[in-house]
């Protein structure tokens, strides 16, 4: 049983709860979870859950049906996103964390921690101790590792995690690691458990070979009712008759630990098939599956690994990896995380990296639309769910609001797969020429219809959504010709029309809105039907902006910091034959993909366009640096949009 405590209880209330619980036979465990303080009532005493509701201090009892009561979905709704340092695990990201099997020298740590970064990934894991089936194997370099591996990870910007396997041993690594493992052995070392979350640091906790879920998730509540925060559970394949592979990744306990508890789930696929080959394929359908990220072993050279060679990829197989995981992730509704990286900060070619605060007040990012909004969650993938952020009514508002710096950022959309290019954004660049890209990524829109509880197909007679959304789902909408279309500025204002219509009792059983399921929850409404899109294979394509100095777009750094490799530019050509082919020509040249090209007519210039260009930025030095200086001498009315990261 769970108490929440109300906020600024009174010392004597709560003395007085503890008191209560203990008289009826409770063990007390009190924390924080989140932003709530807590109290465990453990044991099998017996109290009346509504008086215990009534004393003071009590903001809500939670009685659960599981023998995990700090771990359950039932006591907390929401998912647990677990922060450490800059990674953030859970939400709308995917975190990847990589490294050896063991930490064999300070070369070898070191250039694992280089190659697995510049791959994309966030955390740095490798073993110091290590628990070995054969008391002959390399068993780990200890402490001596265990400082490599720190070094390591401030060298490269990483949070590491590694595995205690003692409680004497976790006293000695708690200020040299950042997250304490709790390896698979160990996962029912009841006393490393207990040991372990009292240190408070983030665990990730691994599921034993035999272990059922429940078990696993017992585990768990172990560590935070001895006063961690921050667990992570982390599926590594269970033993079965099969020989095939190391383990079976029990695949289906992804979606359904998710269901049962709060915590992230992340998956180990190389324990789970201990076959090199078989570590990408098992990782995608792990995050297919929704897991909140991966853990997966990588050695410079792993036929010379002395701990786990056959199942650590080669640096080039998780750099492939991770570009597959970044073109999947908008398929399953999220983002790879990315985080900054020592010192360093990008700008366009040719110019000096600065400072990326915004002008004024707390960084918070704006975006158009209702809470709710596609931009909404699209902010949400680049910045993170606890990112500040202020709605304003309209693009042009966004853009305002980068430019007198009332929002450090903004999210804006260009371009959607079916539909073309959003031109007003487009257009937008051109009246705000201290506006500049920093980023982008792509957003699946997937169409809900939304409307009020107990509202069916059959009552309804109006339909409201933003123009996109009737044009995006026409075949589900042709099947309803009685239906009347009323248009707003976006999808979720649609939806919060309906809300704030119901003044009228039973009036709104004929309405219904077109938006996305985050809107629907935003504003406490039903989804009558999921995937009404004509074509799944709908996506917007977002922008970040933020203010320019000249060229140069400083790069917020909640983005993370990869080295870019797409641009965009946007210029006029003089009037005569053979213009645009020459700047066209400048680009094949120089080796550089041109992505997108699109012309848009010159206000008060008729027949005279701008052209919209996209491009690669190629890893050969000085190359398009010296493509942008080429283009300026055969172009009028150059500028250069940004440099940014492309999103696959």
């Amino acid at each position: 049983m769970i108490l929440v405590l109300s906020k600024g209880i009174a010392p004597h209330d709560r003395e007085m709860i503890h008191i209560y619980l203990q008289d009826r036979g409770f063990t007390i465990r009190e924390q924080q979870l989140g932003n709530e303080a807590i109290i465990g009532a453990i044991g099998k005493g017996v109290v009346d859950l509504r008086e215990l509701g009534l004393l003071p201090g009590v903001e809500r009892v939670a009685a659960t049906s599981k023998p995990y009561e700090l771990v359950s979905r039932e006591t907390h709704t929401e998912d647990t996103i677990v922060t450490v340092g800059p990674v953030k695990i859970g939400g709308s990201r995917i975190s990847v964390i990589a490294g050896p099997c063991a930490v064999e020298s300070k070369a070898q740590i070191m250039e694992t921690a280089a190659r697995v970064r510049e791959s994309g990934a966030v955390m740095l894991r490798g073993g110091a101790y290590k628990p070995r089936t054969s008391p002959y194997a390399f068993q780990g370099l200890g402490m001596k590792g265990l400082e490599y591996m720190k070094a390591a990870g401030e060298a490269y910007g990483m949070p590491i995690v590694t595995e205690v396997v003692s409680p004497e041993l976790a006293v000695q690594m708690k200020d040299l690691t950042d997250m304490f493992q709790i390896g698979a052995r160990n996962m029912q070392n009841f006393e490393l458990l207990k040991r372990v979350g009292s240190i408070g640091k983030p665990v990730l906790l691994k599921r034993g070979p035999s272990a059922t879920i429940e078990e696993w998730l017992l585990s768990a509540e172990y560590l935070l009712a001895s006063g961690t925060q921050d667990v992570v559970l982390c599926e590594r394949g269970i033993r079965t008759f099969e020989t095939y592979t190391r383990n079976t990744l029990d695949i289906s306990a992804i979606p359904v630990v998710k269901s049962l508890s709060h915590l992230p789930v992340i998956v180990d696929p190389s324990h789970a098939v201990g076959i090199r080959a078989k570590v990408s394929p098992v990782a995608l359908a792990a995050i297919a599956a929704g897991a909140d990220g991966l853990t997966v072993e990588v050695h410079p050279h792993p036929d010379e690994a002395l701990s786990d060679g056959p199942q650590s990829l080669y640096p080039e197989q998780f750099e492939r990896l991770l570009r597959d995981i970044e073109a999947l992730a908008p398929v399953v509704g999220k983002e790879l995380l990315r985080t900054p990286r020592p010192g360093s900060s990008y700008a366009a070619p040719g110019k000096p990296a600065a400072p990326s605060q915004p002008l004024a007040g707390v960084f918070q990012v704006a975006f158009s639309g209702e809470s709710g909004a596609y931009a909404e969650q699209a902010l949400i993938r680049a910045f993170g769910e606890e990112c500040p952020r202020v709605s304003v009514s309209s693009f042009r508002a966004v853009f305002d609001a980068v430019l007198d710096g009332s929002a450090g950022a903004g999210v804006v959309p260009v371009e959607n797969s079916l539909t073309g290019s959003i031109h007003e954004n487009y257009d937008l660049f051109l009246r705000y020429p201290d506006i500049g890209i920093v980023g982008e990524l792509k957003l699946r829109i997937v169409h809900c219809l939304i409307a009020e509880e107990g509202t069916t197909l059959e009552s309804i007679r109006i339909i409201r959504s933003h123009p996109q959304g009737f044009a995006q789902c026409r075949d589900f909408l042709n099947h309803y010709p009685q239906w009347q279309f009323e248009t707003y500025t976006n999808t979720a204002s649609a939806v919060a029309s309906i809300v704030r219509e119901k003044a009228v009792p039973g009036a709104l059983a004929r309405v219904a809105a077109i938006a996305g399921e985050a809107a629907a929850k935003e504003f406490g409404l039903k989804v009558l039907k999921s995937g009404i899109e004509t074509n799944p294979l709908n996506y917007t394509r977002f922008v970040i902006i933020s203010r320019s100095i000249g060229d140069m777009v400083p790069v917020p750094s909640s983005l993370g910091s990869d080295k870019p490799n797409k641009a965009s530019l946007v210029f006029s050509v003089p009037d005569k034959p053979g213009s645009l082919f020459a700047c066209l020509h400048i680009l094949s040249e120089k080796g550089i993909n041109l992505s997108k090209l699109e012309s848009r007519p010159i206000q008060g210039q008729p027949w005279r366009y701008l052209f919209y260009v996209d491009v690669s930025i190629p890893d050969t030095e000085g190359g398009f640096e010296a493509a942008i200086a080429a283009l300026k001498t055969k172009t009028e009315d150059f500028r250069f949009l940004g440099s940014y990261r492309a999103s696959l």
